[in-house]
């Protein structure tokens, strides 16, 4: 099963009303809750060991930012109602470099292209490469290295071109 399938899978369960689900199958078994503050996590995901490797994703949710979001923010900004989030399009946790010994790939001021990879979010272990959907530069980044991140969850700011 595809991380993308598995989130298909949350946001159904998450609009449909049922608490728990359970699902096993030859190659996986997966177990998903519903919390009382309406938030679904995946609890237990156990699948066979695969080889790593890094899938090349399109970032699908950029939102608009607020002039009341951006206010909240200790970074200066000229044109507060131009600025984009760029959101995850999954659940996992954070990563701005492939490996620790990498160089990030954006930082706070760079100018990015659309198709240019952001960061990568590992989800079961799959590493998944993001790529920014819009081209403009990084304003702020508003996540922490190596920490998790829910699905929708904003991860940098951008100032459009």
């Amino acid at each position: 099963m595809k991380p993308k399938e598995i989130q298909e899978l949350i946001d159904f369960i998450a609009s449909s009303g049922l608490a728990e689900v359970n699902i096993e199958t030859e190659q996986f078994k997966i177990n998903v809750k519903k919390y009382p503050n309406n938030a679904v996590k995946a609890a237990d995901i156990v699948m066979p060991l695969l080889p790593q490797h890094v899938v090349h994703q399109a970032l699908p949710h950029v939102q608009h930012v607020a002039v009341a979001d951006v206010a909240k923010t200790d970074t200066p900004v000229i044109e507060v109602s131009n600025l984009i989030t760029i959101k995850s399009p999954m659940i996992g946790t954070f990563y701005r470099s492939s490996n620790p010994e990498t160089p990030s790939f954006v930082n706070v001021g760079d100018v990015i292209e659309a198709g240019k990879a952001v960061c990568i979010i590992e989800a079961m272990k799959l590493f998944n490469e993001i790529e920014s959907e819009i081209s403009g530069k990084i304003v702020k980044i508003l996540v922490e290295n190596a920490t998790p991140v829910e699905y929708d969850q904003p991860l940098f700011l951008v100032e459009p071109k």
